[in-house]
């Protein structure tokens, strides 16, 4: 009797665990991100990230306040520049206000893609800045980077071509 109580017990545990694999969709990390935020450009134009989807992306997370972050962005942009043939695009998002980016955008003359997240960083997670995060052209989080490097170092450029 308690053999065919374990036994059914096991089964209806089997079915129940291959009905949910079954209807499971695979989300990928960068479409879990944009479930969590939406982005706007500089004209406050909504975005989808799903639009850079074609290649690598790193998604910066910074702000006009932060030294370290201002530092780091001439290697960031040095880096975008020898890494395009391998398909990456930089984001640099903020959660300040457009006017506040497009400020900086104006005093810093950096030419970036400069985007707005709708989020606080705090309710994304993000807590020291900068931090980068880099996915793959599927969309799966494949580094994390918190705090300040040098983008454009021969070592990072030699990392991120082999991503």
């Amino acid at each position: 009797m308690k053999k065919n109580i374990i036994y059914t017990i096991c089964y209806f545990v089997m079915i129940s665990c291959n009905s949910g694999i079954t209807n499971t969709k695979i989300i990928s990390d960068l479409d879990s991100l944009q479930f969590k935020t939406s982005f706007s450009d500089l004209n406050d134009n909504d975005l989808d990230l799903s639009d850079y989807k074609k290649g690598k992306i790193v998604i910066n997370y910074w702000a006009t306040w932060c030294a370290p972050c201002i530092k780091e962005m001439p290697s960031i942009k040095k880096a975008e520049e020898i890494l395009d043939e391998y398909g990456y695009t930089f984001l640099l998002v903020s959660d300040e206000t457009v006017s506040k980016i497009s400020s900086f955008k104006k005093e810093w003359n950096f030419d970036f893609n400069f985007l707005k997240s709708s989020k606080s960083f705090e309710s994304l997670g993000v807590y020291a800045m900068p931090t980068s995060y880099i996915y793959d052209e599927n969309g799966q989080l494949i580094e994390t980077i918190v705090g300040a490097i040098e983008w454009d170092s021969k070592e990072m450029i030699d990392k991120l071509k082999l991503f």
